[in-house]
């Protein structure tokens, strides 16, 4: 077996030159040459001219500027091409872009005998196998996104099948192999890095609107108001996305078509007019919109543009003092009502939605009484003043009022409130017809329930408030729900037209109220109301009443408990219990029936004996406690029922059919409740 000879793996790269036809057949804009050949020396050295290069933008050159693909080159303003420092192995190929502002061109510039740098693959020998091939893979060939890289397997060219974009990927990296016929590889892989040169191809963007701005009126000049930025997709290490800002345009351009400037490179927005300029209240709109543009490479013609809007305010500072419209204002009043009764205007420079045009009214002389109240409308920034206390025309038929007036918003030290920030308020109070004032009032009396018809309670007093008028003043019943008393009209006695009682439905915890009319002489008359209150004492004028009326019981019952009775009384403690429970004894025989005490207010009926199925009629005595005490007597009906087979008969008793233990066990409820 022969050993293996070394191969050589040669990469050509291709470059697709853009060619143009010029129209000016004198002069064609861009490089006079586009490709150059070099022989690769044993090494560069640091400033030794390595060839010259012609570019001309047919416009005298103005602003030209070269760039060369490898950081290690630079073009002198002669065209020159040097080195930067001794360096020996450069890659195959270099890439010079000149510019100015009127034209852009690329030269390349071809290495023969080019020793390789990182990235490229390395001339090993020419000699390989015969039949073997060359195998490229990696991301870009047989890895997604494939097929955008291709190598003749006979010679080792590279080339690329579609265009590239470098701000999808900036780099490939592949692999280069020599393989025999079957596929088997000889040698390799060995690296191949694809370097996707820059092209301007990404117009700069704003991504962050919308920009707003502020700034404060009567700032100094160079104040900063925002900073504007943009994004520029394209190779951040080359002027294709080196920016540039300037303002384009400035809506309104009042006072001055410059109010503001851009810090080309920091993209920084400043004032750079006078404070004097930047008065808001002088302002024809406090409002600013520029068009700012962002330009790649470096601002020249040749780069590419975007615009965004930039918005500044500008914002109030409480440098005006609110003044009301006139030093004194005048108001009327009629006494006894409530409410605005007038509006205080005034007068303030400032933004009306700001803390600086806001007013806040102060009464400061004026109101001891505190009758006055002065707000501030939020719409019309007026002050409201009101009167919380109604005004007494006999008292006082004139005040005067001392109003400040204030902002929200404390002012700029260099101003302060004058005269024309306090007004005086003069207010008529007009005499009316008030109606006469009952004192006191309520009024009120205490007597017994039942005191005899005519007994005077009381003389009710009224007084009419308009003392300089001299009126009369008469009496009347407004509201008597139950009809027992009388008013004379003249001196406003109350008495008794009935006989009160505690317990009548119009009686509330044992208060009756009624009201009164007073009727002064005027023209047209007022009128007052008053009210009596008379606290009723309670006598004992109700006897007391038992329940349940009605019993059954079985004629052949072992149980000869017959009903537990309860007693009631209208009227109220010590003319209630303890009851007094009793069987009249002159109509019912003894020995047949007996009531058993149980507590203050029930008693216990049983049967001393079985009884004949029939209807009795047993007289029950109930006597209250009070002094002196009322008693009532009431039929309690007693039904004695057939008991026979858990089946109940009082037909022939002619009675409810309820059993005995029911009614014993409703008993005890009724107890147990009270």
């Amino acid at each position: 077996m022969q050993p293996r000879t070394p191969l050589v793996l040669c990469v050509l790269l291709s470059q697709v030159l853009l060619l143009t036809s010029a129209e000016d057949l004198d002069c064609t804009p861009g490089f006079q040459q586009k490709v150059f050949h070099i022989n690769q020396p044993t090494e560069f050295i640091e400033d030794q001219s390595i060839l010259n290069l012609t570019f001309s933008d047919c416009k005298g050159n103005d602003k030209l500027r070269y760039e060369v693909s490898s950081p290690y080159f630079k073009v002198n303003s002669d065209g020159g091409l040097v080195a930067l420092r001794n360096i020996t192995a450069v890659g195959k190929t270099l890439f010079v872009h000149a510019r100015t502002p009127h034209a852009e061109d690329m030269a390349e510039l071809v290495i023969v005998g080019g020793r390789d740098i990182q990235g490229s693959l390395q001339v090993v020998d020419s000699d390989r196998p015969e039949r073997s091939k060359f195998r490229l893979t990696g991301k870009g060939v047989d890895q997604e996104p494939k097929g955008i890289f291709r190598i003749n397997e006979n010679t080792g060219s590279v080339s690329v099948t579609r265009t590239l974009d470098r701000e999808v990927i900036a780099v490939y990296q592949l692999f280069v192999e020599t393989t025999d016929v079957n596929g088997k590889t000889l040698e390799g892989p060995v690296p191949l890095e694809v370097i996707v040169i820059d092209q301007n191809d990404n117009r700069p963007i704003f991504r962050e609107g919308p920009y707003i701005g502020h700034v404060m009126e009567g700032s100094p000049t160079g104040t900063t108001v925002m900073r504007m930025t943009a994004f520029d997709a394209d190779d951040p290490a080359t002027d294709n996305a080196l920016l540039r800002y300037n303002i384009r345009q400035q809506t309104p351009d009042k006072p001055s078509p410059n109010m503001f400037y851009i810090d080309p490179e920091k993209g920084d927005i400043v004032t750079v007019v006078s404070p004097a300029l930047l008065d808001r209240e002088t302002l024809e709109n406090p409002k600013y919109e520029l068009i700012i543009e962002a330009q790649d490479m470096a601002g020249l013609d040749v780069g590419l543009t975007g615009t965004a809007t930039a918005t500044i305010m500008i914002d109030d500072k409480n440098d005006h003092s609110p003044k009301f419209t006139k030093k004194e204002f005048q108001a009327t009043v009629e006494e006894g009502a409530v409410g605005v009764i007038v509006n205080l205007t005034v007068e303030d420079k400032d933004d009306p939605t700001t803390g600086a045009w806001r007013a806040a009214y102060t009464i400061i002389n004026g109101n001891p009484g505190q009758s006055f109240e002065i707000h501030t409308n939020p719409q019309t920034n007026e002050g409201m003043l009101s009167v919380v206390k109604p005004l007494d025309y006999e008292i006082s038929a004139f005040h005067t009022l001392l109003i400040k007036v204030e902002n929200e918003d404390p002012l700029v030290p260099d101003v302060s409130y004058g005269p024309s920030s306090t007004a005086t308020v003069h207010i008529t109070v007009l005499d009316v017809n008030e109606g006469p004032v009952f004192y006191p009032d309520p009024m009120m009396v205490t007597r017994q329930e039942n005191i005899s018809v005519g007994s005077v309670l009381l003389t009710v007093n009224a007084t009419d408030p308009d003392s300089l008028q001299h009126q009369t003043i008469r009496y009347s019943i407004y509201k008597d729900p139950a009809g027992w008393l009388n008013i004379n009209p003249i001196n406003g006695t109350v008495d008794t037209t009935a006989v009160l009682d505690r317990e009548s439905p119009f009686v509330d915890n044992s208060v009756y109220t009624a009201l009164f009319l007073a009727i002064d002489s005027g023209n047209p008359p007022a009128t007052g109301t008053g009210t009596l209150l008379i606290t009723l004492e309670d006598v004992n004028d109700n006897a007391p009443f038992i329940y349940p009326t009605v019993a059954e019981v079985c004629d052949d019952a072992k149980n000869l408990s017959v009903v537990i009775l309860g007693a009631s009384d209208k009227d109220l403690h010590p003319n209630t219990d303890p009851f007094k429970f009793e069987i009249h004894k002159q109509a019912v025989p003894d020995k047949v029936w007996k009531i058993s005490k149980i507590n203050n207010t029930h008693a216990l009926v049983s049967l001393l004996q079985n009884l004949n199925k029939a209807n009795y009629n047993l007289p029950i005595m109930v006597t209250d406690s009070g002094k002196p005490p009322m008693t009532n007597i009431t039929d309690l009906r007693v039904q004695v029922c057939s008991c026979r087979n858990s089946k109940v008969d009082c037909n022939t008793a002619g009675a409810l059919r309820f059993s005995l233990p029911s009614l014993l066990l409703l008993s005890l409820f009724s107890l147990a409740c009270l």
